[in-house]
């Protein structure tokens, strides 16, 4: 049987990608058997990967919500928008828990222009110009133009002393961060001159998904206890991870919920936040 994937692309459907897919996201061996066989018989010629992605999810959360969210976690970056601000916010964080010291929203001046940082990264001797480029579909691919674009900001602001994280530094590397794909011009264009460059699925076994699992550094956008208004009522309040929530009562207490609801979302979080998924 042939379905079409986000690209557009019909291929054969391989059930042991969507079992590897469900097993990756934490889902036991059981619950991995209940979902493919309750899935297969609904599948026909020319499916979706999104319609098999949205099956799986439905199921997913009658059996374990936060396994529900793990699997939701490309869905969930594409909602940290809509300019990407958020997203930006995210990549602050999740540079933290790795040991970075960021800044966002930086102005910086170059050798010819100003530019507006996304994010300004620091760790050890090394300082990161680090731009954003947010996606909210799922077929996006960055093209080789943005890398090309980024190494010339980057020629702009070398060599220049700022007055950065308390002391006096000069960039010296650059990353390009994306929730969306590199094409494999833009990969090439990055590997040979040295930008570091990070997506959904780059560096292979490396990348987003494989960073934000081994670190459970999921955004609260992942949570599927609570609804969109909820989920942006925290955002805008400052909490971009589950486990600041957890950690900070004052986030849980703005979205008013009924202790049922606020129970199960705790539940849910913690859950989430327990087990680390390695590919």
């Amino acid at each position: 049987m042939k379905i079409k994937n986000n690209f557009g692309e019909s291929v054969e459907f391989d059930v042991t990608k969507l079992a590897s897919s469900l097993k990756n996201s934490g889902a036991s061996a059981e619950d991995v058997d209940k979902i493919v066989k309750l899935i297969t018989p609904k599948c026909y010629e020319g499916i979706t990967t999104k319609e098999l992605y949205k099956m799986a999810f439905e199921a997913l959360k009658g059996l374990s919500r936060s396994v529900a969210a793990r699997y939701s976690l490309k869905k969930a970056l594409s909602e940290l928008g809509p300019a990407g601000f958020y997203f930006e916010q995210w990549i602050s964080r999740v540079f933290q828990s790795l040991g970075y010291q960021t800044e966002t929203g930086q102005h910086i001046k170059g050798h010819a222009v100003m530019h507006e940082a996304d994010v300004i990264a620091k760790k050890d001797d090394k300082t990161y110009w680090m731009e954003c480029k947010f996606r909210n579909t799922d077929d996006a691919k960055i093209s080789v133009t943005t890398p090309m674009y980024v190494l010339s900001r980057i020629k702009d602001i070398s060599g220049i002393d700022y007055k950065l994280f308390g002391t006096t530094t000069q960039f010296t590397d650059g990353w390009l961060v994306t929730n969306a794909y590199f094409t494999s011009d833009s990969t090439t264009f990055g590997e040979y001159y040295n930008l570091k460059m990070l997506s959904w699925d780059y560096p292979q076994n490396r990348g987003l998904k494989n960073l934000v699992d081994a670190n459970v550094l999921y955004p609260v956008t992942c949570l599927t206890t609570i609804n969109e208004v909820e989920k942006s009522k925290l955002l805008e309040s400052g909490c971009i991870l589950v486990k600041e929530f957890v950690e900070n009562p004052k986030f849980l207490k703005l979205l008013n919920l009924n202790p049922e609801k606020e129970q199960q979302m705790l539940q849910e979080a913690k859950e989430l936040m327990s087990i680390k998924i390695s590919e």
